[in-house]
């Protein structure tokens, strides 16, 4: 692990139960859980490749573990598969990590490095935000929260065990942790 991801805590020891049924069900799975983030983290894979070096050297840059990077890409994106013309979420979300358009101004194409550098600094507010919300709270604790934020906005989360509540199918954060920990096993 990169010296500098360790400033956001270690993905690996963020605990997570995963996707809902109501985000496996629409991926054909009649299975919940992190079994699901899993499966879909690997249909999404030959396709994440395509961005291993530009997600890489975001993740450098910005002191973010690129798994987590890649597993945001993947639920938001599945890997640029589900974009038209490098859009998605009704006209709203722009590009791999679906920079919603109503709330930044977007940069860059939609599967460039400057987009993705984009993405990820808004994750890395998002940390900011929760560090100064949860003091207490562990660096891992703070990671999960800032992801779920990068969803739903730092206000939505309240409570560690509820903060995916109001998140997209409830599940942002556990599906997102579950995605990236199945990439960080898969090299990045």
């Amino acid at each position: 692990m990169s010296g500098c991801w360790e400033r956001y805590g270690n993905i690996l020891n963020v605990d997570t139960t995963g996707a809902s049924e109501a985000t496996a069900k629409p991926e054909g799975l009649s299975y919940a859980g992190v079994t699901a983030s899993e499966t879909i983290a690997r249909k999404d894979l030959r396709n994440m490749e395509k961005y291993r070096d530009k997600i890489t050297k975001v993740g450098n840059s910005k002191c973010i573990d690129p798994a987590v990077i890649a597993g945001i890409i993947s639920r938001e994106s599945h890997a640029g598969t589900v974009l038209k013309d490098g859009w998605g979420d009704h006209g709203n979300g722009f590009g791999l990590m679906q920079v919603d358009k109503r709330y930044h101004n977007t940069v860059g194409s939609w599967d460039s490095e400057e987009h993705l550098a984009q993405g990820a600094e808004i994750l890395c507010d998002m940390v900011t935000a929760m560090e100064k919300k949860f003091p207490t709270w562990t660096k891992e604790q703070q990671l999960k929260a800032a992801i779920s934020a990068y969803n739903a906005g730092p206000k939505n989360v309240q409570t560690y065990n509820r903060m995916d509540i109001g998140t997209t199918h409830n599940d942002y954060a556990n599906d997102v942790v579950a995605r990236a920990k199945f990439y960080k096993r898969n090299g990045y």
